[in-house]
């Protein structure tokens, strides 16, 4: 994706980057060449759950470890037709269970991504945060989109839309450091950020433009680092160089924005939806700040978003297995 100053709209950091993440479908192909990783597949008791991740094994994505009762996984199992052969299951008794022994076990480096099955994401992301699993870091944990849409030349990130209600300006520095994480393992080495808000002035009565000035002058200062920022932006000025030019913002973020980072999780949640719905949109996502990548998915994401988000997760637990090889 380009990283110069240019306001033309096209060129990436290479076109090698370009190929590879023209379409987050690609992202797939890309993880399929790696190991697959160790994920520990939180009470997949449904049909679709257990099918996501069967089908992403059969993928060459994730080495599936089903933590969940064992007599009603191989119930549902068997009226869905799907076989369980090779699959590890650690028995629990019921979902709560499920989340707290998952996530011990990534604490522990048994696996090195979690993937949410049927339970409810609260008790899911409840187990994560809890201090016994040993998941934390010194990071606000985050929520990442990673979404292709045809009128928009290359893919881009909406960051926060699942987790964080209404975050303030410590927080949304953290997750501004957790899509730039994730932008680069991605393939993206120094992405364009828009703060977005609904003007693209400071304006002391509007907090969300407010943080944007804030967080763009903390990235001058070396606090937030990875990626250049600006805000605040409006939507349009965001992603549209027309829109950037009329309103005579000169950027270069502006236009041609790599991540999205909304005021608060109602306004991001409505824009990935708009997109996913009415944008024919291909999406993935992922969340960010834990010492593992957690895959958490709608029960309304289509199979395709949620073996691209697994990709996605194996791509990130095989940069932070390098990392630590390294360390």
């Amino acid at each position: 994706m380009n990283t110069n100053a240019s306001n033309q709209p096209s060129a990436l950091t290479d076109a090698a980057t370009f190929v590879t993440l023209h379409e987050v479908e690609n992202l797939i192909a890309r993880a399929s060449i790696l190991p697959p990783v160790p994920t520990a597949v939180v009470h997949p008791c449904d049909r679709r759950s257990l099918g996501d991740a069967l089908n992403a094994r059969e993928a060459g994505i994730i080495t599936p470890v089903l933590v969940a009762p064992e007599a009603r996984l191989r119930a549902v199992a068997e009226q869905a037709w799907l076989d369980l052969a090779g699959c590890e299951i650690v028995d629990v008794p019921h979902s709560h269970a499920a989340a707290a022994c998952a996530a011990q076990m990534a604490g522990r480096g048994e696996v090195r991504a979690l993937m949410k099955g049927s339970l409810y994401a609260g008790e899911y992301l409840g187990a994560i945060i809890d201090p016994a699993a040993g998941l934390r870091t010194e990071r606000r944990l985050s929520h990442c989109y990673v979404m292709q849409i045809a009128a928009y030349p290359y893919p881009f990130i909406i960051t926060d839309a699942a987790i964080n209600i209404a975050p303030t300006l410590e927080i949304k520095a953290d997750i501004v450091r957790n899509a730039i994480d994730l932008a680069h393992v991605i393939g993206v080495n120094r992405p364009r950020v828009a703060i977005l808000a609904a003007a693209e002035t400071v304006n002391p009565r509007m907090q969300s433009t407010l943080d944007a000035a804030a967080l763009c002058k903390m990235a001058d200062r070396g606090q937030i680092s990875g990626g250049v920022l600006d805000g605040p932006l409006a939507f349009d000025n965001a992603v549209s160089p027309e829109a950037a030019l009329t309103k005579g913002i000169v950027s270069e973020v502006a236009g041609r924005a790599d991540i999205l980072v909304v005021p608060d999780m109602t306004s991001g949640n409505m824009l990935a939806r708009q997109l996913e719905y009415m944008g024919d949109v291909q999406s993935a996502g992922v969340v960010m700040g834990a010492h593992v990548p957690i895959v958490l998915t709608s029960r309304s994401d289509s199979r395709r978003t949620r073996l691209a988000s697994c990709a996605i997760a194996q791509l990130l637990a095989d940069h932070q297995h390098h990392l630590a090889l390294t360390s």
